[in-house]
């Protein structure tokens, strides 16, 4: 008798693999891959898999599918940080939008309801666990899309949401394309829900933003800066224990060295290029002087200190023509299992190869914000801080005129983190109406306006200076006025608004269906079964 092929009994269903490729468009929409209508069509895809689930198993399952082929791809850039991480973090986030899935409620009230629920998911991983790991997001792979813009109105929670909204209501119970994604029988007709959902969102695009980018009328001369930002080049995949820090140097100072003195009012460096125990007093700090000297303008250093034998400083330092360093920021937000070992303890314990993060970072507690000698401040973001939108907002309250994030993506191989690093970058400067300036070691270094335009980006492992005069943004935007908190608790209490009509409104529909489904007797009132 022949032996059968051990086949799985139970293949996955249409539905399930809908979720699947929802997921995948919704990555396929983020940089660097993606085009950012996909981010539209790939919720709308979910939604048809999404409103065929008929128990909490299938709605949970399907959630956690959506997410799961979202994020892991987009978040793979993990894997070269840690491995084990990516896989529990990836797996961790989809079990949110799993959460959301099961929450949201069902009817037609779902078209607004499911937007809110996994709009919560993802500002729920924006800052839990361990700070939170907000890459690989919606409003990431709008960032080179006409809809950027609502951020100036509630930041990237409320950019989320609105994505969330036209996904979901371009397949739910909306008058637009009641029959466009799925068979719903020849006598299928639209709901009001889907319309005002599209209304809502429509309005926060149309109505809010042209009011929310902080300009205020004025007849003064703008203020202006020519900057340069430096990017020294080199190999990406690498690390810090591997490399030699003088080559990181030098390499800096061969690109600066090409600057002509008195072009530029700021040079701006990445992060970590100098690597000291002590900046203070050292030859490093000569060098960099010689150069300011010989420019006629101050730097805005990276470097990396030693303090003690198991910590380290990573900061942001403004050196002067003279060699006097009289401004610093201390980066506040660390990268979890690459700056810092959270759980160092019990992981060793369990075996987990915590000695790829020998020595942890110590947190700085200052603003967001480094000072020029004339008095200019600039709100300074290093590295992963430019994914917070909160950080950047901090040094723009703090009087920044413009933002600089000084980076260092060199020890990741591929470009998906730098390039959405770049998106980042362009949803700060839409949000806070202000330029910015991001200095890679390795790349991406480029200048983005306060409209999100990205200009001179550097190629990847270049050695090149580039240069543009940034202004000073004038005035904060409503979201710099507002944070994010308040957007949250918006949304969370119109979920709950909807979940509780959603409600009623099934008790009130099983009711009138008890109602017409038992016969009267006699003349006397219908009788209805005792609850």
């Amino acid at each position: 008798m022949p032996r059968r092929f051990p086949f799985p009994r139970h293949l996955p269903s249409r539905a399930a693999l809908k979720a699947v490729l929802g997921g995948l468009f919704v990555a396929a929409a983020l940089p660097p891959w993606g085009f950012w209508p996909l981010a539209f069509v790939g919720i709308a895809i979910y939604e048809t898999s999404a409103e065929a689930a008929t128990t909490n198993r299938q709605r949970l399952a399907r959630g956690w599918l959506f997410g799961a082929a979202w994020l892991f791809p987009g978040m793979c850039w993990m894997w070269f940080l840690t491995a084990p991480g990516y896989l529990l973090a990836a797996s961790m986030f989809a079990g949110f939008h799993a959460v959301a899935a099961w929450i949201a409620p069902r009817g037609p009230w779902r078209v607004i309801g499911r937007p809110l629920a996994h709009t919560l998911a993802e500002a729920l991983r924006f800052c839990f666990p361990f700070g939170g790991v907000p890459l690989a997001s919606l409003a990431i792979g709008q960032a080179a899309g006409p809809f950027a813009t609502v951020v100036r109105v509630g930041g990237v929670v409320l950019l989320t949401w609105f994505v969330f909204q036209i996904g979901f209501a371009l397949t739910g119970p909306s008058p637009f394309v009641p029959q466009l994604a799925r068979k719903r029988g020849a006598t299928a007709k639209g709901e009001w829900h889907g319309a005002l959902g599209v209304l809502a969102a429509l309005f926060v695009w149309l109505a809010l933003t042209p009011f929310a980018d902080g300009h205020i009328g004025t007849d003064a001369k703008v203020q202006s800066w020519r900057v340069a930002a430096v990017q020294g080049g080199g190999p990406q995949g690498t690390h810090a224990v591997d490399t030699n820090a003088d080559e990181v140097l030098q390499r800096h100072l061969v690109a600066t060295r090409t600057i002509e003195p008195g072009s530029v009012d700021l040079v701006v460096w990445p992060e970590n290029v100098i690597d000291v125990v002590q900046f203070e007093g050292s030859p490093e700090l000569a060098e960099i002087a010689a150069e300011a000297a010989r420019i006629g303008a101050p730097f805005a250093v990276g470097i990396t200190e030693d303090n003690g034998r198991d910590n380290f400083l990573n900061a942001q330092v403004i050196v002067t023509p003279e060699g006097t360093v009289t401004s610093r920021y201390d980066k506040v937000r660390r990268v979890p299992f690459g700056e810092y070992m959270p759980l160092r303890g019990l992981l060793h314990a369990l075996g987990a190869p915590t000695d790829l993060v020998p020595r942890d970072a110590v947190a700085g507690t200052g603003p967001a914000v480094l000072e020029l000698p004339d008095g200019t401040r600039f709100a300074t973001v290093i590295s992963w801080e430019v994914f917070f939108g909160g950080r950047v907002n901090e040094g723009v309250e703090a009087g920044g005129a413009f933002i600089i994030n000084p980076t260092n993506g060199s020890s990741y191989t591929w470009t998906v983190l730098q390039s959405q690093q770049v998106a980042s970058s362009r949803l700060r400067a839409i949000e806070q109406n202000r330029w910015v300036v991001q200095a890679a070691p390795t790349g991406f270094t480029a200048f983005v306006s306060p409209s999100g335009e990205v200009f001179d980006r550097t190629a990847v492992s270049e050695q090149k200076v580039i240069y543009h005069e940034v202004t000073a943004g004038l005035g904060r935007t409503w979201y710099s006025r507002t944070g994010t908190l308040p957007w949250v608790v918006l949304i969370a209490i119109a979920l709950a608004l909807v979940t509780w009509r959603s409600v009623s409104g099934q008790e009130s529909s099983h009711r009138r269906f008890w109602a017409r489904s038992v016969p009267e007797t006699g003349t006397g009132p219908s009788q209805t079964p005792a609850d």
